[in-house]
């Protein structure tokens, strides 16, 4: 489950077009989201923390809070920026949930991943979500 709303910041660059991954390609790109997921999840626990924190904080300490939750909000923008940039999403910011659009049976899917897999190993119909996810033996990418 993601977590408040107010812990999803959106990209400030604007849309571009969806990049098309093979599940090769998608594999090789892992090591560099794996490091950005995982700076993703941790960011993002760290930002709940701080946001209890400045909840429960006496009036001269939220000021200190309230900066140090704000880096945290800026880091994880920074960080689903370098995600946009790779061509692939973040879909959940706790467990680090990451799409990459692929091809399947010629039309778009994605290619799901999550922090603590070793590979890309499902799939899912982009309108399913993870609780459809499919074993990419399962995967035609051909057109």
């Amino acid at each position: 489950m993601a977590g408040p709303q107010f812990f999803t910041p959106r990209s400030v660059r604007p849309s571009r077009p969806r990049r098309r991954f093979t599940l090769e390609q998608a594999n090789k790109a892992l090591p560099l989201v794996k490091r950005i997921a995982g700076d993703i999840v941790s960011t993002h626990g760290q930002a709940i923390q701080l946001q209890q924190d400045l909840e429960r904080a006496e009036a001269k300490r939220k000021s200190e809070i309230q900066s140090q939750l704000e880096s945290a909000l800026h880091r994880l923008e920074d960080l689903v920026d370098e995600l946009s940039e790779i061509g692939c999403d973040l879909k959940d910011y706790q467990m680090g949930l990451i799409d990459f659009t692929g091809r399947h049976n010629g039309h778009d899917v994605c290619l799901c991943w999550k922090v603590g897999e070793e590979h890309i190993d499902y799939w899912h119909e982009i309108d399913s979500g993870y609780a459809g996810r499919q074993p990419v033996a399962t995967l035609k990418e051909g057109e």
